[in-house]
């Protein structure tokens, strides 16, 4: 089990006081200015702006940060943009090991497209109006995660600053990540000779339980996605006509989706869709629940209503911080993250719709295959449909989760010593219920290596949503905890 050490560590490799302060003044005088330029940049991934070639966001922010890394002048540093027909660009930069007989490469992960907009910013936030406030750098991407990649650099300029012979590092930051990576592998194909023999790779895409101690991802949910469509007529009808004659395609909608999900419960049927979950992610829950507590369903945003003078609040599935953290890293969950079909409120008339459509995220425990979850989410929502109609699933795209290795004794103590020198406090390990298609990719290319999946993302941050923000000093504690991991690699 991956359970924080209790027993004494050996020193810190690095001078831990003088590489934070190396990054602190890194962030404060370099870093935050380029992340604030980066949040203006409406940068969105290619599945939510098709015309992203048009546009040249994304090659914008990736020539950014490119001239940002080439500036600081790292020792022995390469750098190139590496464009395959057709697809989205990547950054890969790679410097040479200092440390005598390193046979081993550090591959450094992040992306630099983004979420679309969406909704309910606060009045004086918005997602391309970057804003720093009480240390928070509010906008889009600045957390997930356009900061990645100059927190890579920042790090490995802290541990040459002190003379720390290093294994051979490489960087990749891609640009499809939140589409789904489907530009990923082709990449990863491309540049696999010259990735190496990857023994620890370092994602900084992922969250923290809080803003207290280092957190190391231990799983990651899959994603299945698509679109449902129901269609019962070919154009909006008159409602007093047709209403109780011709069926609401909404209400077929319903029927058609409660063969996927109990309404009541949230519990997706397919038992297909479910997986045992591992002892040591159950002890690690256990682990984490005492530290979090109550935190673990608190943090979100919940509405309120105010009845007779008191305040209510919306209630979560459930209130025991250990189901919490299982309900969000292991089970699967239906979500509906769009509709169409829809006229506005103020266009609504007494017209009967002709179809709805329902764009719908699924995410998936870390062990299911998604592919095989597509496909029979396609079979399982068309067939024999109600008063036979129209109904369609498309999907648009499918990314199995991940189960991280076994952790060795050399990254756990590295993990343990970067946080308490850093935080304070032991590392935590946590399962998140997102989705990072690349780690899987790597699991299976490079079995024996190191996973440092971790993160910004920690309480109220709120990626993907409105006013997201990066906790900047929990960031400058990472990048130094970042170098201490590198510093310690066998």
């Amino acid at each position: 089990m991956n359970a924080p050490l209790h027993r004494e560590l050996p020193p810190t490799v690095l001078d831990s006081a003088r590489a934070l302060d190396q990054v602190t003044q890194k962030w404060d005088a370099d870093i935050v200015r380029q992340l604030t330029d980066y949040i203006a940049i409406p940068a969105k991934s290619p599945g939510f702006d098709p015309q992203w070639q048009q546009h040249g966001y994304i090659d914008t922010v990736l020539r950014n940060a490119a001239s940002w890394v080439e500036a600081q002048k790292v020792e022995g540093l390469k750098l190139e943009i590496v464009r395959l027909e057709g697809r989205t660009p990547v950054l890969f930069f790679e410097v040479p090991a200092t440390k005598a007989d390193s046979q081993q490469t550090i591959l450094m992960y992040g992306h630099l497209d983004k979420q679309p907009e969406f909704t309910g910013w606060r009045n004086d936030l918005g997602p391309w109006t970057p804003k720093y406030e009480d240390g928070k750098l509010y906008g889009r991407g600045g957390a997930d995660d356009g900061y990645a990649v100059y927190a890579s650099i920042a790090a490995l300029q802290a541990l040459k600053a002190q003379g720390k012979p290093h294994a051979r590092i490489v960087g990749l930051i891609e640009t499809c990540e939140e589409s789904g990576s489907y530009d990923l592998l082709p990449y990863v194909d491309a540049l696999r000779p010259r990735l190496g023999d990857v023994g620890l790779v370092i994602c900084l895409d992922s969250g923290a339980g809080n803003y207290d101690q280092l957190w190391l991802t231990t799983s990651l949910r899959g994603l299945a996605g698509g679109t449902l469509k129901v269609q019962i007529l070919t154009e909006g009808v008159h409602s007093g006509d047709a209403s109780g004659l011709v069926p609401s395609s909404f209400r077929i909608m319903r029927q058609v989706l409660d063969r996927l999900e109990d309404s009541k419960t949230g519990r997706l049927l397919p038992q297909s869709f479910h997986c045992e979950i591992p002892a040591d992610r159950l002890e690690q829950a256990k682990a984490t629940a005492a530290i979090l507590g109550d935190e673990v369903y608190k943090r979100f945003p919940w509405a309120h209503a105010d009845c007779g003078g008191s305040t209510t609040f919306a209630l979560p599935t459930t209130t025991d911080p250990v189901q919490a953290l299982i309900n969000r890293t292991w089970t699967p969950t239906l979500s509906v993250t769009g509709a169409e079909g829809f006229p506005a409120m103020q266009d609504a008339g007494n017209v009967l719709r002709p179809y709805t459509a329902f764009k719908l995220s699924l995410r998936l425990p870390p062990l299911v295959d998604a592919a095989a979850a597509v496909q029979e989410l396609k079979t399982l929502l068309e067939d024999n449909a109600p008063y036979q109609a129209k109904v369609t699933f498309e999907g648009s795209g499918a990314a199995s989760g991940w189960n991280a290795p076994p952790t060795t004794s050399w990254f756990e103590q590295a993990l343990n010593a970067a946080s308490l020198a850093h935080y304070g406090a032991p590392v935590g390990y946590i399962g998140q219920g997102g989705t990072i298609p690349l780690m899987n990719m790597l699991s299976q290319g490079f079995p024996q290596a190191q996973m440092m999946v971790c993160g910004v993302l920690g309480p109220r941050s709120n990626a993907h949503g409105p006013n997201e923000f990066l906790h900047v000093p929990y960031a400058k504690r990472l990048t130094a905890a970042v170098a201490e991991v590198m510093a310690r690699m066998p």
